[in-house]
């Protein structure tokens, strides 16, 4: 979206988790500050870029606001005297460039209102909070046995999602979540398949996937209400964590996160398996699978906000799986986050980047091979194991689990429907992870023919080209002047006749 463009209060017309990137091109100095011009772009496209203007102020703000994450961040110091001298505004201005790059480059942080309002301030403009509580209250007058408790602040990740924690007036000692989400880029339901696709979901009782007590959908939102569980995620649980904490503070830095012994490795891995392969062989798309999408309740764990593909919010780790063409379904997505929530469970933390060919050391040598499969190198060029497979492998095949066939009855035209959007979805991503491989390309190229390498090789070549020119040069002049000089030397003569000396000189030009 351009700088002109105006957010939208219905459907986003952007998807949040595009990277931005910010790049100081000048400063200009005022009457008592210096004002800092900084070019933000979204994604690879230089045409979707914008300029904002700010002062140091401004970032000591953004900075305070960021505080909570635990991350010592590389804000460059206060200077009161002498702030106006040219030496210090370009030291200044490289630090504050170290600043940007930093809160960019990290998932948490660039994801988080106070940096999004800090870099598109058009964008995020709306007030998120004040549009869900409207959306509650309407929801409360329609159902009065339903009551506020408090709102959750800032427990999730999404901008556009908000959280209160609720109780029945009939039940006053169960606590229920209660969530608002703005519908995303990726909803290709039409409002009538997406209510019977909530509908479908809320009448459900399986294993491996979270209740869901009640869905609503409209034309922009949708609530939701499912069980509280005091104990957190398995995020929560591997962080070791308050659950009602902001997500900034929770996983910004943890201090005490831990990995799982083995046999819940095992048995965890295989139990959230079984719940993609529910909802794989119902045609139901997901792709948010993550360790704060998991709750472990009496041993069982149970996917949560299933219905987030059908809404069309974007995937958390959509910036990874956009740079490998290999991942092209829904399927290879929610496989690819497996991957992810594997290595959480195995080390305590997600991996800090991907393909990942070097592991510390595992609890056991399987645990290595499944992650290896899906986020080497080798597993991100040639492809990743399918679910099924997954389940095959010597880490998973041996754990027990319920072994009466589950299923999820879908409505035939529902069916239908989510097909339908799943291969839209899908082609989206393709055509998007196209666009960053041809940027790669491009840059690739560019860096190939601005290294110290190529120009040496460039320079030679113009050499050897300029040499060789020369030589062709003399030997087509050569060649001519040998041609008239033979001309006007040797006149024709007859057998008989005695042929005279040549009298002329050849000169070599």
């Amino acid at each position: 979206m351009s700088f002109q463009e105006k957010p939208s209060l219905g459907k986003p017309l952007l998807d949040d988790t595009v990277p931005l990137t910010a790049v100081i091109e000048t400063s200009q100095n005022l009457q008592s500050h210096t004002e800092y011009i900084i070019r933000v772009q979204r994604g690879v496209s230089t045409d979707n870029s914008w300029q904002v203007i700010r002062r140091y102020s401004d970032f000591d703000v953004l900075n305070s606001s960021l505080m909570a994450c635990g991350i010592n961040l590389p804000l460059p110091p206060k200077k009161l005297i002498g702030n106006m001298e040219r030496e210090f505004i370009a030291e200044r201005q490289r630090g504050l460039q170290t600043y940007l790059d930093t809160i960019t480059q990290n998932f948490l942080i660039c994801s988080s209102l106070p940096v999004k309002k800090f870099l598109d301030p058009n964008n995020y403009s709306t007030n998120y909070t004040e549009i869900a509580l409207q959306q509650v209250s309407m929801f409360f007058r329609s159902d009065p046995k339903w009551e506020v408790l408090e709102p959750l602040r800032d427990v999730g990740w999404r901008i556009r999602k908000k959280y209160f924690l609720i109780r029945n007036r009939d039940q006053p000692k169960e606590r229920y979540l209660l969530s608002w989400v703005d519908l995303g880029p990726d909803k290709f339901l039409s409002d009538k398949d997406l209510h019977s696709a909530m509908k479908l979901l809320t009448s459900q009782s399986t294993p491996y996937v979270g209740p869901l007590l009640f869905a609503s959908s409209s034309e922009s939102s949708a609530l939701l209400i499912r069980p509280f569980s005091d104990r957190g995620s398995l995020r929560d649980h591997i962080y070791k964590v308050k659950p009602r904490e902001s997500y900034l503070k929770k996983y910004g830095n943890p201090k005490k996160n831990q990995s799982l012994e083995l046999q819940h490795i095992k048995l965890y891995g295989r139990q959230i398996l079984e719940g993609l392969r529910l909802l794989h062989d119902s045609g139901i798309f997901y792709g948010h699978l993550h360790a704060s999408n998991v709750i472990v309740d009496d041993g069982v764990c149970r996917l949560l906000d299933v219905e987030n593909g059908m809404l069309g919010v974007p995937s958390a780790l959509r910036p990874a799986f956009t740079q490998l063409r290999k991942i092209k379904t829904t399927e290879n997505i929610d496989v690819f986050c497996f991957g992810h929530l594997l290595y959480e469970m195995t080390y305590g933390q997600l991996p800090d980047r991907v393909p990942v060919d070097e592991y510390p050391a595992a609890p056991h040598t399987s645990v290595e091979s499944v992650l290896r499969s899906i986020l080497s190198t080798e597993a991100c060029k040639s492809g990743m194991p399918t679910v099924s497979e997954l389940m095959q492998t010597p880490l998973f095949s041996d754990v027990h689990v319920q072994s009466e066939k589950l299923q999820i009855k879908v409505p035939s035209r529902l069916k239908e429907a989510l097909k339908t959007a799943k291969e839209v979805l899908e082609r989206r991503l393709q055509e998007e992870q196209r666009v960053i491989h041809q940027h790669k390309r491009l840059i690739k190229a560019q860096y190939h023919h601005g290294s110290d390498e190529e120009k040496r090789r460039r320079k030679i070549l113009a050499r050897k080209k300029s040499r060789q020119s020369a030589y062709d040069n003399e030997e087509d002049v050569s060649i001519r002047n040998n041609n008239s000089g033979s001309g006007a030397s040797s006149p024709p003569t007859c057998p008989s006749s005695p042929t005279p000396p040549s009298t002329t000189e050849h000169s070599p030009f």
